[in-house]
């Protein structure tokens, strides 16, 4: 016989009882919405790997605004889809390049919107690497100054904040040093602090037209294989000057956002990445699951494993599911 006064299911009993005492709690205002800009005038076109997401080009950018302002949505992270690219990725820092571009549109529009752009080179390249090449290997100390640049192109253009995506060793450091030489201190850096080379950012890659001409990014990306790299990593960037940490993937590598989680005092990100998007809207297409409920359990699972923000493209759902009281 079991003892009687103990009965976790009593604080199961109803709907106002389970919010009540629900351990992880999630708000709107944790969710950052990745948008594609595009160059070029009167572009809004669905992108067929990532259903329900749009290229932008930055006349076009009101239509995000109002769809982000009509769910509650106030954080984007920005991607660019130049249309020039060469071998050094130049267009990256033009002060009239396309993410630029978008950033001043959007703060036109909405002054209040906040705003992260992703610093790489790899939409850039005419290689589609993350870097500058020395042959076929990305030169990492070359690629950094690049890096800063962009960086400080993007704030100067109106970015709120930074997220160097590139994996090159030391750019934390290098970014905040050219941050802060250009009187940037204020500006926070949110670092793609242990980035996997997943095979989950296949959509991705077609979305911001990105894929590399030649071989892989074993050799700057994490192998999935290694967790303690992992917070080598993370540890590295705080030394460097990261304000947050992410890790990316989100739901593959649950384990590391919890050890991220515990290990470090900074605020803690996760991405949930286009293929994790794709797989659910592919699978709710066919039939299989329910997409509303696996998009909110999914997103649950990554804030109860230790994520204080989200990164996802289904940000404007999540932000209505939590609204509504479905979670959060």
């Amino acid at each position: 016989m079991f003892d009687q006064t103990i009965r976790p299911r009593r604080l199961r009993a109803s709907d106002n009882l389970r919010r009540l005492v629900r351990e992880t709690r999630i708000s709107p205002e944790s969710l950052i919405w990745p948008v594609f800009v595009i160059e070029g005038e009167g572009i809004y076109e669905e992108i067929p790997s990532l259903p329900g997401q749009y290229h932008y080009s930055p006349d076009q950018l009101g239509r995000m605004v109002e769809r982000a302002h009509a769910h509650g949505v106030s954080r984007v992270i920005l991607f660019g889809l130049p249309a020039h690219k060469d071998e050094r990725g130049s267009s990256a820092w033009d002060e009239n390049g396309v993410v630029q571009q978008g950033i001043r549109k959007i703060k036109a529009l909405a002054p209040e919107m906040y705003i992260v752009t992703d610093v790489c080179m790899c939409e850039y390249t005419s290689h589609g690497h993350c870097g500058i090449l020395c042959g076929h290997d990305v030169d990492n100390d070359k690629t950094l100054e690049v890096l800063a640049k962009t960086a400080v192109s993007h704030v100067r253009a109106g970015a709120d904040m930074v997220a160097p995506s590139d994996m090159m060793d030391g750019r934390v450091a290098a970014i905040r040093r050219a941050l802060d030489e250009n009187g940037f201190v204020h500006v926070p850096i949110l670092s793609y602090a242990a980035k996997y080379a997943s095979s989950f950012y296949g959509p991705f890659r077609e979305a911001a037209g990105s894929a590399p001409a030649f071989g892989d990014r074993r050799s700057y990306q994490m192998d999935p294989h290694n967790g303690r790299e992992a917070m080598r990593e993370c540890a590295l960037d705080v030394a460097e000057g990261a304000d947050i940490l992410m890790i990316k993937p989100a739901m593959p590598y649950l384990d590391l956002v919890c050890r991220c989680r515990q290990r470090f005092d900074l605020p803690v990100a996760a991405y949930q990445v286009s293929g994790e998007y794709a797989m659910i809207k592919a699978a709710a297409k066919a039939g299989l699951i329910d997409e509303y409920g696996v998009m909110c359990e999914s997103a649950v699972s990554i804030y109860r494993a230790g994520a204080d923000i989200l990164i996802t493209y289904y940000a404007p759902e999540l932000a209505d599911a939590i609204r509504k009281g479905d979670i959060g």
